[in-house]
This record gives C-alpha cells, sequence and structure tokens, in this order.
C-alpha cells in the first residue's frame, strides 16, 4: 500500500455509546465522513468549493465493515486512501486504527461530483483533476485491499445472490 492520508486523532465521546456499552453504528459513519472532508479540503472540495463553483461531492454508495468494539474515551485515527478515480467519481478506502494498531472498521465508498445546478454527475474541473491525480500518487492504491468490492450476504442465501436467483416471496 502506499502511504495512507491520516486524519488527526478522534476521540469517543460519551454520546456516541449506546446501551449495549459500544460506540453505535452511526458513529463509525461519522468518523469516516470527518476523515473525509479532510481529504475533500485537501484536494479543494471543502465548502468553499460548492459555494464559489456551484459543485460538491455526493456519496453514492458506502460499505461500512465493523471488526471490533470501539468504547467511551478511546482515541482513533482514520487512514485513507484512493482505490480509484475517474474524471466524476472517486472510490475510496479508510480504516479506523486504535493506537494500539487494530482497525475496529474499514469503509469502502463511491463518491460522485455533482453540479448543483441540476443536480447532476459532472467531470471535475481541470485543477481538482490535476489535485486528485496528486492524492492518487500519494495516497492510491495499486490494488483492492482486502475486503474491499465484497457483496453483502449470508450463508443461506450466498454472497452472489442477484435478483434473479432470490427465492420468490411468500405471504
Amino acid at each position: 500500500m502506499t502511504s495512507p492520508d491520516i486524519s488527526p486523532v478522534m476521540d469517543i465521546p460519551p454520546e456516541w455509546i449506546d446501551y449495549n456499552g459500544h460506540m453505535n453504528m452511526a458513529f463509525y459513519a461519522m468518523l469516516f465522513d470527518r476523515a473525509s472532508g479532510i481529504f475533500a479540503k485537501e484536494i479543494g472540495l471543502g465548502p468553499g468549493y460548492a459555494q464559489a463553483r456551484g459543485h460538491t461531492t455526493y456519496t453514492a454508495e458506502i460499505h461500512i465493515r465493523y471488526l471490533r468494539e470501539l468504547h467511551l474515551g478511546q482515541k482513533v485515527r482514520v487512514h485513507s486512501w484512493l482505490i480509484d478515480h475517474d474524471a466524476k467519481r472517486l472510490h475510496t478506502w479508510q480504516e479506523i486504527h486504535h493506537p494500539d494498531g487494530w482497525i475496529a472498521a474499514t469503509a469502502e465508498t463511491l463518491t460522485l461530483h455533482i453540479d448543483m445546478t441540476g443536480p447532476r454527475v459532472a467531470p471535475f474541473p481541470a485543477d481538482i483533476a490535476a489535485r486528485l491525480d496528486a492524492f492518487a500518487a500519494a495516497h492510491g492504491l495499486p490494488e483492492r485491499p482486502d475486503g474491499a468490492g465484497r457483496p453483502i450476504g449470508s450463508p443461506h442465501t450466498g454472497a452472489d445472490m442477484g435478483p434473479d436467483k432470490r427465492p420468490a416471496a411468500t405471504d
């Protein structure tokens, strides 16, 4: 792997802890989103970009894998890489790292560049595309990480069950 883009240290506050005594699943997404916001600013896609240029990004899809519980007071960092990008899309991989070295969760995300007048998917401007290329050179992945692109499924239904292979609904 190339070197990750690493977020500042983030704390797990009390309001993120659920009745099971660990961080609620929604806040894993919050940590990934905060790290994505840092990345967006680095490549010029922050709030100022949306206001000045009338373009922004939307998350089209995110797949979070919960690998280990996080608890009150723990501190984490999010490591981020760019798996791939094209003229209109970003495909990213992120991991929440505990200071002891273990990974609490991973997120694979597809992000779209949006012209807000539509809204519709639109190509990145040349300056942003160049910054994405530079980011990919420093924080890109030459191959998919273990776990990226995994479908969701259960042993009963099979992970590769498409719409044409699903059992008929019963009343």
